[in-house]
């Protein structure tokens, strides 16, 4: 199965890399999701570390199950051959009514056919009111395409 774009990555095949993977997770499908990754995929997700895409379905299920509204926004910050270097914010509400914001970076190595082999992830979450949310779409669906990215909007 591949999956272009493919390494190795220049600058524009890497944000269409990055935006693919925020599309797929904005969909808040584990099934669609893990088909990017390869089947013995290897991740870091804070202390969380999951091995093959049964693993990512079933994590991504739980994450999504916890995490209401959850919308995304990743930005590429660098990239050589077979190598992503992304950073990230998403929104999200809790159970409770809570709000957050959760900030990260990822870095990605993907194999020969755009699989993404290996994913760490470092993320924090900061809580936030609902009148500070700045992600504002409809939630499950891709971001809409003159919606600001991380750096037009100061994160």
């Amino acid at each position: 199965m591949s999956r272009p774009p493919l390494p190795p990555f220049d600058h524009d095949s890497a944000v269409r890399k990055v935006r693919a993977a925020e599309d797929a997770w904005n969909s808040r499908d584990p099934e669609r999701v893990s088909l990017a990754y390869t089947s013995d995929s290897r991740w870091r997700n804070r202390s969380t570390f999951i091995n093959g895409r049964a693993e990512i379905v079933a994590f991504l299920a739980d994450k999504w199950a916890r995490e209401h509204d959850y919308r995304l926004i990743k930005e590429l910050w660098a990239h050589t051959g077979d190598r992503l270097a992304v950073r990230f914010a998403y929104e999200w509400h809790s159970d409770s009514g809570q709000w957050w914001r959760s900030y990260g970076n990822e870095n990605w190595l993907f194999d020969a056919d755009g699989l993404m082999a290996v994913r760490h992830a470092s993320i924090n979450d900061l809580a936030i009111d609902e009148a500070e949310r700045q992600f504002h779409w409809p939630s499950g669906s891709p971001r809409p395409a003159d919606h600001p990215g991380l750096s037009d909007l100061g994160l």
